[in-house]
This record gives structure tokens, sequence and C-alpha cells, in this order.
């Protein structure tokens, strides 16, 4: 069950295409990259590689989609149907989502793989990994006893197969190694009994130490053979070993009952013949039963396996190999070889030692570091008290500079919870307000009885309150994004004086009150760096506001360079009532209105300010204008492109 679910998890995480590319340059096309699982029962080690390839594919700028498919192999006396099961596969992926890549997991898959003769995939690239270089064969006949079949061992990076395996990392089991080290703790060793199981692993490696046995004709080969055998009839055949015998461990997972057992079908194992030296092709029982053993380096190989799909795809006419061989080493049980007094010696130097007692400081590493952390705090100790000695006056003068900030922050805090307040406040009046008139006139439409003309003013009054609604929202959003940073800038050089005439004439289309639109500039073009956008929405704040409070009036939209200070000076003057002087420094704040009864919510001047100030620019009102009111802010004529870049939140 744990399983399952583990795979169904890998499963849904393939689903999702892989996005986030830091590498576009790379030449890689958008067929999907097939990931064929064995689903043996190291289903944790499968899941994590599947992920870790993904991940890394990913980083590296790869785009394929990923597609997961699992054969779900168990023992391998199932083994005549797993050919079978990766034709159907493959086949699923000859006309539609035809992969640029296959990648093999687990050695059944990759077997199964090489058994296949004829597919329109062959062309396909295919990376392996978790799987032995050592190879069988599947057998295609059901009729075969499976239990008794003794396949030979093929070495598939070598000769015809090597040309269908483009890339991968594999193991490479030393048989040889391992009896040689038998034979030089053990010089007196008659028999080498091997144990395997019930698994396409198990019967490869067995496989692969017939071959090597032949080359040692001074020893008798006695297999312990999982498909003809339980763990308790295992354990009948260990206790009748003849003496001399040394024990080699390849696999235990499957027995020939096709059940599961792993590390306590080893310890049952050893507790029938504790004495028996033995050794570890594959680390199983490594740590507390085999002595050791000549070992491949097992890691994670999902990430490496993603550099090399990656550059076989960005290099598809690139027809070497990336077959990588993971490398071997001698590791012995730290407590065996104190037990059997083996001289390390005559070892290479660089074995590694499992259970190897924990250094001096590794043992005693808290207490070492209480003294240290104790001799520390008294050294500290002593020159914070000299450091505070000489530094005492001013320490309290910083105090009282500390106690006014605090009353500040604290008057801040006042006025930020004032703001908030006047915010909810005003927000609610003012969406209220729009809403109420949509509901009412709403209602009175749906009630009837009345004529085409009120029926189509009502609709009038509802689309009217509706765009209210909608500006204060926009308004409100603007605002938000504006002063927490969250709005993206996209400068680019524009003409400054084109785009004034252009927003004139789409405020002219909007003219109610009869009033005169004038632009003047005293040159006929401008080209400066700026955001068309943000820029347009300040000057189309200035003049709406005018146009709202003048009728029949005249409105001017002047622009003109500050050479001195390298700025675009914009101004928008109105022949309206005018702003008070009391009132023009408070103008800019949120929800500040001169006329409560006036459309919108006093957030325009507020939008308008945050926008400047973010182009690098001032605005204010002029005092010295007795005309109406006139607003000004400036733009500097040149921006650096790179600096003023606003990234989204």
């Amino acid at each position: 069950m744990l399983d399952n679910l583990k795979l169904s998890i890998c499963l849904s995480i393939s689903s999702v295409f892989l996005l986030l590319p830091l590498n576009l340059s790379a030449a890689i096309d958008d067929n999907p990259i097939l990931i064929i699982s064995s689903y043996n029962p190291d289903s944790h080690s499968t899941s994590t590689n599947i992920t870790d390839f993904m991940d890394e594919f990913n980083r590296l700028g790869g785009q394929n989609p990923t597609l997961i498919e699992n054969m779900n192999c168990k023992s391998f006396a199932e083994s005549t149907r797993w050919k079978s099961r990766m034709a159907r596969i493959l086949l699923k992926y000859e006309t539609e989502n035809r992969p640029s890549l296959i990648v093999l997991l687990g050695q059944e898959a990759w077997a199964s793989y090489l058994s296949q003769e004829d597919t329109t995939l062959m062309n396909v690239p295919v990376v392996v990994a978790m799987a032995s270089q050592n190879a069988i064969i599947l057998p295609d006949q059901d009729t075969l006893s499976l239990s008794t079949w003794m396949p030979e061992s093929i070495d598939f990076a070598s000769g015809s197969l090597a040309n269908r395996i483009r890339g991968g990392l594999v193991y490479q089991y030393d048989i040889e190694g391992n009896i040689n080290l038998i034979k030089q703790i053990y010089p007196a060793t008659k028999n080498v009994a091997l144990i395997t199981d019930n698994s396409y692993g198990g019967v490869a490696m067995q496989a692969l130490v017939r071959k090597e046995m032949s080359n040692h004709p001074e020893l008798n080969l006695l297999i312990l053979d999982g498909r003809t055998n339980t763990v308790y009839t295992l354990l009948d055949e260990l206790r009748e070993l003849p003496d001399n015998t040394v024990l080699l461990v390849g696999t235990w997972r499957v027995d020939k009952n096709e059940g599961y057992s792993m590390r306590n079908a080893t310890y049952a194992m050893m507790d029938a013949v504790p004495h028996m030296p033995t050794f570890s092709i594959s680390s199983v029982g490594l740590g507390y039963w085999a002595i050791g053993g000549v070992i491949p380096m097992y890691r994670p190989q999902g990430k490496e396996l993603a550099k090399q799909a990656f550059d076989i795809l960005r290099n598809p006419m690139d027809t070497s190999s990336y077959i990588q061989t993971i490398p071997n080493k001698i590791r012995l049980d730290n407590n065996k070889v104190k037990e059997l007094n083996i001289d390390l010696s005559q070892f290479p130097s660089d074995i590694m030692l499992v259970n190897q007692p924990p250094s001096f400081y590794e043992t005693y590493k808290y207490e070492v570091w209480v003294v240290i952390s104790t001799l520390l705090t008294l050294l500290i100790g002593f020159l914070v008290a000299l450091y505070f000695y000489v530094r005492t006056k001013r320490l309290k003068d910083k105090l009282i500079i500390s106690e006014a900030e605090l009353r500040i922050a604290k008057d801040r805090a006042e006025e930020s919870n004032r703001l908030k307040s006047a915010f909810l406040a005003n927000m609610s009046h003012e969406i209220r307000t729009p809403l109420n008139s949509i509901v009412g006139f709403s209602n009175v439409l749906a009630a009837g009885d009345t004529s085409p003309e009120e029926q189509q003013m009502y609709a009038d009054v509802i689309q009217t309150n509706s765009d209210l609604l909608l500006r204060l929202i926009n308004d409100i959003l603007d605002l938000s994004r504006l002063e927490t940073d969250r709005v993206s800038f996209a400068f680019e050089n524009a003409d400054v004086v084109g785009l004034m005439q252009q927003v004139i004439t789409s405020i002219g289309y909007a003219n109610k009150n009869n009033n005169e639109l004038i632009f003047n500039s005293e040159i006929s073009e401008l080209t400066m760096m700026t955001d068309v956008q943000r820029l347009q929405q300040v000057v189309i704040n200035l003049l709406s506001n005018a146009a709202k409070f003048t009728k029949n009036g005249k409105i001017t939209l002047t622009l003109e360079i500050d050479k001195t200070n390298d700025k675009a000076v914009f101004s928008v003057a109105d022949t309206g009532p005018g702003i008070p002087q009391d009132k023009q420094k408070l103008i800019f704040e949120r929800f500040e209105k001169l006329n409560e009864y006036a459309q919108g919510a006093g957030l325009g001047l507020s939008i308008c300010l945050l926008i400047v100030t973010k182009f690098g620019g001032e605005i204010w009102v002029d005092p010295t204008y007795t005309l109406g009111a006139r607003f000004v802010f400036t733009h500097p004529l040149h921006i650096n492109n790179t600096s003023t870049q606003q990234t989204n939140a």
C-alpha cells in the first residue's frame, strides 16, 4: 500500500509540464520524455530518482513534459510477460506523444527494452539507471522452467546491445574482486555459496557469478537459489553447507513463493549460520552480518541522469555514448575487522569501514563545545563589561534618542491606525453609494410597470454607477500595488509630444462640460525613456479632475523642458473654482475630496503622486495660479532603464 502511494505521488508529479527554463538557448523540442519504471520493491529509491530527474531537468532549462509508465514487475516467475508489457507501452507512443527520449529505471525495464526486436521507437535515444551493466536476455517461452533456467550473463555495454543505449549510470558488480577478497582473508576457502533471490537482479547476478567463477576452478560454487527456495528451506540448506565454505550474498527480496522479505530474512540466515564467513556483492547484510565486500558506490542517480538527458536532447546529432559505470570500493565492517584481527595494511588506502567508532570529538562533541562556550562566554563577558564601562555616557545619550524615536514610532503607529479606520470608513461609504443605486434601480426594473424611456434611464443610471464602482476598485488596486512595489514599470523610448496629443484627443471625446482643451508645447518632438501607460494615467487623471470641476471653461496641458535640472515639466491648468491654500497640501492624500458630493473616491491624485515619485519626479499644486487650479509634475529626461525596472512581487 505504501509503495503504491509513493508511485501515485510520482505519477501526479509527472503529469505537470516542466517550466521555468534557465537555459533558453537549448535547442530541445517539445516532445515528452518517457520514463518507464520497473517498479521493483525499491520504490522509495525509484520515486526519489524520478523526482530528482524532473527537478534537475527543469533547472537546466529543459521544457519537455514528462510521462511515466509503470511495468509493475515483481518476481522472476513472470519475466516471460515483461517483454510483451514493454512492447505494449512502446506501441502507445509510436504515433501520438512520440517521446524525444526514453528513460529506463530498473533492471527489469531496460532488460525488457533490450529484448524488443522491432519497434519504430528504436531510433529514440535511451538512457538507463538503477541497473547493472551485466544482464541476461529475457526468456520468451512460457513453457520454460524458469526455476531451473541458467541463462548466460552478457555485458550490454559491449557488442550490438551497446548501440541500443545512449547513456545512463550502471553498476558493474566486481565478482573477481570479491573472490580475491575472500581468498585474501580466508585462504583455506574451498566452497563459495552464493545466495540470490527470485528476481531479475538475482538471476542476472547468479549468471554473472557462474561466468566469473569459471576462472577459479579451485573453488566449488554452491548456489542457494531463491527461485527454488523459500526463506525457511534456504535456512535448512545453509545449515547443511560443508566446512571451508564462505557465503557470498547477492540479493534477497523475493523467494520462491513471491513473498517479499528483506532484512528480517537476512537476520534469520545470519542466526542459522552465525559463524560462517559472509561477504556481500551488493551491500545486502553489510553492517550486521557480512564481513565486507567489493561493492558499488550506490548513490542517487536522478540529477546525473537529467544532465545526460539534457545534453543528449540539446545535441541530437551527437552519437557519442554517455554511459557511466559507478565505481566499486572495498567496504569492511569495522567490528568484524577487530573480531577477526584483519590486517588493514594489506588493503588499499581508500578502503571504507562501516560501524567505525566515533572519534574523540564525535564522542564528546557536546562536552567540548560546553567548555569552549564557557571560555568564550567568560572572555566575551569581560570584553562586554569593558565596552559598557567606556560607553556608558554615550549609551545614555542613545537611550534618550531612542526614547524620542519610540515616541515618533508610536505616533506613526497611531497615525497608521487612524488611516486604516479612515480607509475602511471611506471605502464603505464610497462602495455603498453606487451599490445602493445599482440595487435600487435594478429592483425598479425587475418590478416592471415602467415605460421604455424610464427603463433606458434606469439602465443608464445602473451603467454609470457600475462604471463608478469599477473605477473605484481599479483605483484601490492600483494604489495598493504601487504602495507595495508590486507594479512593473515597462520603460521604453517614446515621443512624449505625440503621446500628449493623443491624450488630449481621447479626453476631448469624453468632454461633457463643453470645455476647451488646449495643448501647448515649445517643441514638436521629445523622445525620452518612460512607461507610456503610467505617464498617460497621470496626465489623464489630472485632465479628468480638471474637467470634473470646470464647466464651459478652458483646460490647458503644457509641456516644457528644464535643461538645467534635466527634467520635462508637465502642467494641467483649468479655469474652475480652484483649490484653497489650506487644501493644496492635503489634496494628494487618499480619500481627500474638495467636494464630498462629487463623483470619485479621492484616490486619483494619490495614485498620481505614487507614479510620479517612482518616475523620480515631483508633483504639486501651483500656489501662484489664480485663474483656477494648476497641477505641475516633473519627469527625468534620462532614466537608467536597468536601475529603474521593478519586478512584480
